[in-house]
């Protein structure tokens, strides 16, 4: 694996994980009383598997960015293309911590699957942009964009079986 800055790895990784903590708390009311009532598909996984799942995800996620923020700017070019895969991370983060809160907390499966289409757009970038700065941070990201790619599919399945 890539030099890591400690403190840096440590603050990306847990910071990562709080983004599932609280989008856990989004999801707790709901999962035993309205998420029991959707019909959903075939393929729809159990509820159990979802937080040991987004657990890795969240690690792989702040090992990512931790490596692309460890990295030394070199030239301004350089530092500039670093602050601007942050940047896009961090957006990609908040619409990662959003989704709950439009599914679980809204109970609208329409609008959280509007919002997990620029969710995945913005990962599909942020893997690119990663991708031209450390190659290993870009691979990083894959395991999430297939998962967000099964959840785009379960919930557009959702809504549309629910409709």
């Amino acid at each position: 694996m890539k030099k890591i800055t400690l403190s840096k790895g440590i603050v990306a990784v847990v910071s990562c994980l709080l983004v599932g903590i609280v989008s856990g708390f989004a999801t707790h009311s709901s999962i035993e009383t309205w998420y029991p009532t959707l019909i959903k598909p075939f393929f729809n996984p159990p509820n159990w598997l979802f937080a040991p799942v987004w657990i890795v995800l969240y690690v792989l996620l702040g090992l990512s960015v931790a490596i692309i923020w460890s990295r030394p700017g070199k030239s301004r070019n350089s530092k500039l293309q670093q602050k601007n895969a942050i940047t896009i991370f961090v957006v990609q983060m908040i619409l990662n911590a959003l989704w709950p809160f439009l599914f679980f907390g809204l109970c609208n499966p329409f609008l959280a699957f509007i919002e997990i289409i620029l969710l995945w757009l913005l990962i599909f970038e942020t893997i690119k942009v990663f991708k031209k700065l450390d190659i290993e941070a870009g691979k990083l990201l894959y395991p999430y964009l297939i998962w967000v790619s099964f959840a785009l599919v379960l919930n557009g399945s959702i809504w549309y079986l629910n409709i």
